[in-house]
């Protein structure tokens, strides 16, 4: 690896890098949250599938993602755009995915088979295209610099921007699908409100990773003779060596699907078990405010109390949010937003966290092997977190199927149930195991900081 510019590889960037990176993801999560938190509902209340179809669906598209990630992270890694190695790509694919994605929230005028047709083709493009949005996106703050404290810095700032995108999807959504359609949020008169809405976010969305693209800046770049030896088979290497690695995409795909679960049956509670869709836009906004009291403090947290503190005190008060909503009725609106708002700020702290880990992890695999692949990671990465955020669907798809949920109808009490399980319970056990998963992350700051002296060190001999 060779820097272009030594001092700030690893050292301090310009702030206006920083920004300029860090507010992709708030790009991105006008797309990918929407796609998360609302795409279930869409299909079951204003498209017409069945649950159980739309939660197939999720499964299917991340197995075709198992194929494309790693071929997507090996290209990137070894490839180079005329802009750059990863930033290019931002340029490139931006447009096209926030067409792609607006096209998923159409309801076309075909039957029940060729809507299904048009769902599997949408959904399967968005998600190809994201791809290639967001590991290149991943892979480019790496490439920026080295410097672990910059890195945390880096990331705190990107996921303060990611949750103001969060909160534009998860408050703005229900309110302009309303303004759009007239006042409608399900049901087929909500058609119009859903598409001229994911339209907006979408063209917002793409005007945002432009701006990535302007304003970041590559400063450590791939040997040549490194990129002309990166094959499919060094994600495999990667994960058979990278024992960081290992934990930390298993706790992606289980905090995501935590993430992604209580998000998506959000919509759910409060129209049916609280008896009040109205409110759904605040039960969504005060899961989100707390963490922007944590977040600007995140790194000094970080230095002062170490990775595991940080991570396994989150998840416990994301327990203790489920549990006092699980011993509440929903219609007692004040502990349900109480207990949503501690359940969903120790969510995000550890899934805002966990970001901050991936270049660890990466410096981790080039002090292992020589190469830094950025790419391969984050396809890695990728992945596991898409699956994730997939389980948002397939979970509460095949839950819904199971207790006899029945779009737009009075609910059984045994479906009120199915939801309430997937809002309380089923987050609890996904919970524990995260923190058992995590346990087994064994990098910490001081042990980073080594690592990358030694491949200074390396690289300076050579």
């Amino acid at each position: 690896m060779s820097n272009s510019n030594t001092s700030l590889a690893n050292g301090p960037l310009p702030f206006h890098e920083k920004f300029g990176w860090a507010i992709g993801d708030l790009g991105q999560n006008l797309i990918i949250q929407t796609v998360s938190t609302y795409l279930l509902f869409f299909y079951t209340n204003v498209y017409g599938l069945p649950a159980a179809d739309a939660a197939t669906m999720f499964l299917v598209v991340r197995m075709i993602d198992a194929i494309n990630d790693p071929i997507v992270g090996t290209f990137v890694d070894k490839h180079n755009t005329k802009w750059g190695k990863y930033r290019g790509y931002l340029l490139i694919t931006s447009i096209p995915l926030a067409i792609m994605a607006t096209l998923c929230f159409y309801v076309p005028n075909f039957g029940s088979v060729g809507k299904l047709v048009y769902a599997y083709v949408t959904y399967v493009g968005m998600s190809l295209i994201y791809t290639t949005v967001n590991i290149p996106y991943g892979s480019l703050n790496a490439s920026m610099t080295r410097n672990n404290q910059e890195l945390i810095s880096m990331n705190s700032l990107r996921m303060f921007l990611a949750q103001i995108g969060g909160i534009l999807v998860t408050f703005g959504i229900p309110i302009f699908v309303k303004l759009y359609s007239g006042g409608y949020y399900s049901g087929v008169h909500a058609e119009k409100g859903w598409f001229l809405t994911m339209m907006s976010y979408g063209v917002l969305a793409a005007v945002i990773l432009l701006f990535t693209f302007s304003q970041s800046i590559e400063h450590i770049h791939m040997d040549t003779t490194d990129e002309a030896n990166i094959k499919v088979s060094d994600l495999f290497r990667q994960l058979k060596i990278n024992h960081p690695l290992q934990i930390l995409a298993t706790f992606f795909i289980i905090t995501f699907g935590l993430m992604s679960v209580t998000g998506a049956v959000g919509a759910y509670y409060m129209t049916y078990n609280a008896n009040n869709p109205d409110l759904m836009k605040w039960y969504n906004l005060i899961g989100l405010l707390p963490i922007f009291i944590v977040l600007p403090i995140q790194p000094k947290i970080s230095k002062k109390f170490g990775t595991q503190a940080l991570m396994q005190t989150s998840l416990i008060i994301s327990i203790l949010g489920s549990l006092m909503m699980f011993c509440t009725p929903a219609t007692n609106l004040f502990m349900t937003f109480a207990g949503h708002a501690l359940q969903n700020c120790g969510i995000l702290f550890a899934e805002t966290y966990e970001w901050a880990l991936v270049p660890q992890t990466i410096t981790y695999g080039e002090w292992k092997t020589g190469k830094r692949e950025n790419g391969i990671v984050n396809a890695i990465v990728g992945f596991f977190f898409k699956f994730g955020m997939a389980l948002g669907g397939i979970i509460p798809g095949y839950v819904l199927a199971a207790f006899g949920f029945v779009a737009n109808q009075t609910q059984t009490a045994h479906s009120l149930f199915g939801i309430k399980l997937l809002t309380t319970i089923i987050p609890v056990i996904l919970t524990v195991l995260a923190m058992v998963v995590f346990h087994f992350y064994r990098l910490t700051n001081e042990k980073v900081e080594k690592l990358n002296q030694e491949i200074i060190q390396r690289k300076a001999t050579k």
